[in-house]
């Protein structure tokens, strides 16, 4: 069984390259698991000769079909784990994350399958993430940002990307929730303001790069 170190190392490849086929770059991997590109790349030659990524010096890696099957094992994991924290422990979502990258490790594919049971078998996790299938599918699609939608339409939020304690907090305290319904009513491009509606007559103001860490889809009438 690949170690967690080998776990964290595929994950990341795969949510770094999650919406494109492009290769990850040694910078955009060391950044994302906090170590230094030299100790990165060290591990990225280990794991091509175990079989589990292609590396291309000097231009980035890309995952085989065997390490692939790996990322989406542990993103699966991962995902139903946060699930289950949040809709039966209770637990803030803007907390769920650390404790769900722990477990994600330790827990069994025997109980991953009734976990999801229990959970009533869930497309996506409390932050709008898809969830793998048990068959290794995972339904990425494409959606505008709050930075980029359409002004003054029904939106939906189905994802936050960023999730940081911080601006899971904020997100949460400005009920900018996945299945919240707003509009964005204006954007100050060169203040990098955009001002969105939500509940009510709301309106409040937020800069377009944490707009731009909301995705929406429009809402169907």
């Amino acid at each position: 069984m690949p170690s967690s170190t080998v776990e964290n190392y595929l994950k990341h490849i795969l949510l770094l390259s999650e919406s494109a086929q492009d290769l990850v770059s040694m910078g955009e991997l060391a950044s994302a698991l906090a170590v230094v590109p030299g100790t990165a790349t060290t591990m990225i030659k280990a794991l091509a000769r175990e079989g589990y990524v292609a590396h291309q010096p000097r231009q980035g890696v890309s995952l085989t079909s065997a390490g692939r099957t790996v990322a989406l094992s542990v993103l699966r994991k991962h995902r139903l784990v946060e699930t289950f924290l949040v809709n039966v422990l209770k637990m803030d979502w803007a907390s769920v994350h650390a404790e769900a990258e722990k477990l994600e490790h330790a827990i069994s594919d025997e109980v991953l399958d009734r976990l999801d049971a229990l959970l009533g078998y869930p497309a996506t996790d409390p932050h709008g993430d898809p969830i793998p299938s048990r068959k290794g599918k995972l339904n990425f699609q494409v959606y505008a940002s709050l930075a980029t939608c359409a002004l003054k339409q029904p939106l939906r939020i189905v994802r936050i990307t960023e999730q940081t304690t911080e601006f899971l907090q904020f997100a949460d305290q400005n009920h900018l929730l996945p299945g919240s319904t707003l509009s964005v009513t204006s954007r100050n491009l060169p203040a990098g303001l955009a001002t969105i509606k939500t509940t009510g007559t709301r309106t409040q103001a937020m800069s377009i790069t944490a707009a731009g860490k909301i995705l929406v889809e429009p809402l169907r009438r």
